[in-house]
């Protein structure tokens, strides 16, 4: 969980006006207690009104409520046609997690601005080029790359031939209609970009470590077209 949602989080767990401990908020939170005890200071900090002390428990005056998200129209409709491309042409889990982003901004916005997050006219239709499997690969290589976790791809190229090979997943592009993987690639020693719609099976290996050479800044160096 970012920091920025588990902010978030702590303020609604003492948004019910009781005493809640700091062990109670970590283990909801899944941190230790000494980073409750840090956000809480940051948050006291920052003006919201809590009040209680480390190993006594927190409660937060009534009356206190986030304020409301300000967003342009221009800014609520990128919001709403990024949501509703993702959902169409993304990952299972990145298309679930933004129908619930616009949930909760809706939940927070003003009147006027909410009755443009309703109105806004843009849409996408999901294509047969989104197949089960390539949503499947999608969230599965992103999880990959942000954990840092090689995988071994069975993959086909442009004329049908079949290889295996372990790569460093490094992020995903979107190209319009396909998805790409770029990735180092340990079987040809260089930076590859493998589309998701070839990759016949996927199983995940153990973690690495960054090295030089080999990172997405290394691809951006050596394919300034790509940045």
């Amino acid at each position: 969980m970012r920091r920025a949602d588990r902010l978030f989080q702590i303020v609604q767990y003492l948004r019910g006006g009781r005493l809640v401990t700091a062990a109670q908020l970590a283990e909801k939170l899944e941190v230790t207690p000494r980073t409750i005890y840090r956000d809480v200071a940051d948050l006291i900090g920052s003006g919201v009104p809590i009040e209680g002390e480390a190993g006594v428990g927190y409660i937060m005056r009534a009356g206190y409520d986030l304020p409301p998200l300000m967003f342009n129209s221009e800014e609520i409709v990128a919001l709403v046609a990024g949501a509703r491309l993702i959902r169409a042409w993304g990952g299972a889990s990145m298309a679930a997690a933004a129908e619930e982003a616009l949930v909760k901004i809706e939940a927070v916005l003003p009147d006027g601005a909410r009755d443009r997050l309703g109105a806004v006219p843009i849409h996408a239709f999901t294509m047969p080029e989104m197949s089960g499997a390539v949503r499947t690969a999608i969230d599965r290589i992103e999880a990959a790359a942000e954990a840092r976790i090689r995988l071994h791809l069975t993959y086909r190229d442009e004329a049908g031939a079949a290889s295996e090979r372990w790569v460093r997943p490094l992020g995903l592009w979107f190209w319009g209609k396909v998805w790409t993987a770029v990735a180092w690639c340990e079987l040809r020693e260089d930076f590859r970009m493998f589309r998701l719609d070839r990759i016949d099976a996927m199983e995940e290996g153990e973690r690495f470590r960054d090295e030089r050479g080999k990172t997405l800044r290394d691809f951006y160096a050596s394919h300034p077209h790509s940045a």
